[in-house]
């Protein structure tokens, strides 16, 4: 599913008017309409009962005054919530303002917050008696740019508090009003909705920190022709089960051969179970085979935990992997098919050595993790131009070491962040590929296309989740899937596995619960596209 940053909505809004002769007014139609359409298809029927509209500036008032027409003309009887003059609307939503005055819809111009505080109270009192079919939210659309204040701010507010009071579902027209449509970050305040109608394509912050503000998003189908989305050469897109289809049927003739080989450079005294749950993660995502290259002092610790992989003992590293066994480990990738580095590999002195070698001379695809990244952060000039793929996988934290950013910085603009950092470490050879982790996990590759994450969980927050995400995306490299359709593959399925288990507990499972149940949500979207 493609996904358009705000700036990208408007260019194509415009091409849709200016080089199809699509009039404005019949995109706000078609937009309103097809809200309503979806809400009949949720809530049920409107007739009879009563929809309260709170209606902004712009087209996303116009949106609202189109939705409030038809909810009128199926027998609903709507009452609509002006926080501007409506004097001043123009063009398309000045007509539609004229309409909805004819129709004589009931309405209130509110512009303070003391009136809308009053009005609130109002409202809550009445709802007691008659709960009304749903609240539409037409307030603000994907062009916000500032923190919500005076009568805006306590607006989102009183839908909140109507909500909360009366369990009455909240229909918000684009993007819930105080959520930033690239970001996702909340402007102050934002509508908790239960559905979102959003217009054309979905934006990218339906997906990051909005995910939770967006309940259920419908893309709504607003009239724009497919040659002005195909020229737009949109590079954003939501991971969704579509990525699924990379996980085929296996030939009937395969053997352990046919599905790669993965070297996993990972663990040190105390952190042996980071390594473990990376190549159960490699396993269960079906690499044909993993070999573990273990420290001389923790050989037992593997061997006894994961009988499926093999083990390289590394002789010259005691309890953490040292460069002094940089020969061997190169030696034992011949006939290896991709690279996974990092979980719980340290950070000492010897090991960062062997890390920055590998990375900067091995030539398989190769996923780096956890402390791996951290070794990065402290050369971050060796990022750029490796000799061959590279993944990188940090949680906001280590994207800020990598980047000299605070994860505050990080979290503020996700994907800005992302599309940044891949750009400077893809200077003269194409081969960074970054996955920022988090809710809405982004992933960036080096052509400048991008992704966000549709699938997982809070129940997530749990150690060993990430390890388990660098054995699965390097099982998938070690398959020979191309970085980023492994990337996006791999995160996709790691979310669906955890979305599955928290179905029966939504939180308390465990980083190797997920992994055992990838074999399960691949095989079951197998059946479901053989049936």
């Amino acid at each position: 599913m493609k996904l358009a940053r705000a700036h990208e909505m408007q260019q194509l809004d415009r091409a849709a008017i200016d080089q199809y002769h699509i009039p404005g007014a019949v995109l706000m139609e078609n937009a309103g309409s097809a809200t309503v359409d979806h809400m009949l298809r949720e809530l049920g029927p409107v007739a009879g009962r009563d929809a309260l509209l709170f209606v902004g500036p712009g087209n996303n008032g116009g949106d609202g005054m189109v939705i409030a027409r038809r909810l009128f003309q199926l027998g609903g009887s709507p009452f609509i919530v002006f926080l501007i003059d409506p004097q001043k609307f123009k063009g398309d939503a000045a007509v539609n303002y004229d309409t909805v005055k004819a129709l004589n819809i009931p309405s209130r111009v509110i512009l303070d917050a003391d009136a809308m505080a009053g009005f609130t109270g109002e409202i809550i009192n009445a709802i007691v008696k008659r709960p009304p079919w749903a609240i539409i939210d037409a307030i603000f659309g994907t062009g916000l740019q500032r923190p919500l204040a005076g009568h805006f701010l306590e607006a989102v507010n009183a839908i909140n508090r109507i909500n909360k009071t009366s369990a009455c579902p909240v229909v918000a027209v684009d993007i819930p009003s105080g959520l930033h449509a690239d970001t996702g970050a909340s402007m102050g305040a934002a509508v908790q909705a239960d559905h979102t109608a959003t217009y054309g394509l979905a934006k990218p912050g339906h997906f990051l920190h909005g995910g939770p503000f967006c309940g259920k998003v419908h893309v709504v189908d607003i009239g724009i022709p497919t040659p002005a989305l195909d020229n737009a050469e949109l590079k954003g897109e939501a991971v969704d089960r579509s990525i699924m289809d990379t996980f085929i049927d296996r030939s009937p003739s395969s053997h352990k051969g046919s599905y790669g080989h993965l070297f996993v450079l990972a663990g040190s005294a105390g952190k042996s179970g980071a390594a473990l749950m990376c190549g159960l993660g490699a396993l269960r995502v079906g690499a044909g085979l993993v070999t573990m290259a273990v420290p001389a002092d923790l050989r037992t610790v593997f061997e006894s935990n994961l009988f499926e992989a093999m083990t390289l003992m590394l002789a010259d590293s005691r309890k953490h992997p040292s460069s002094r066994d940089f020969g061997l480990i190169m030696e034992n990738l011949a006939g290896k098919s991709a690279l996974a580095i990092g979980p719980g590999i340290g950070t000492e002195e010897e090991t960062r050595e062997l890390v920055l070698r590998l990375y900067t001379e091995a030539r398989l695809p190769m996923i780096i993790d956890a402390d791996g990244l951290n070794i990065l952060a402290m050369t971050p000039e060796r990022i750029a131009d490796p000799p061959a793929p590279r993944i990188l996988t940090p949680h906001p934290g280590e994207m800020g070491r990598l980047t000299g950013m605070s994860a505050k910085e990080i979290q503020a603009d996700r994907l800005s962040a992302a599309l940044e950092f891949t750009a400077a470490a893809n200077t003269a050879a194409a081969h960074v590929t970054l996955v920022l982790k988090g809710a809405g996990t982004v992933i960036c590759d080096p052509a400048g296309s991008w992704a966000i994450n549709t699938s997982g969980n809070p129940g997530m927050a749990a150690g060993g989740m990430g390890d388990v995400l660098s054995g699965i995306i390097g099982g998938l490299l070690a398959q020979d899937v191309e970085p980023d359709i492994a990337s996006r593959a791999g995160v996709f399925v790691h979310g669906m596995a955890a979305d599955r288990l928290a179905t029966g507990r939504r939180f308390g499972y465990l980083a190797s619960e997920v992994a055992d149940m990838v074999p399960a949500v691949i095989t079951l979207h197998q059946q479901q596209n053989a049936n």
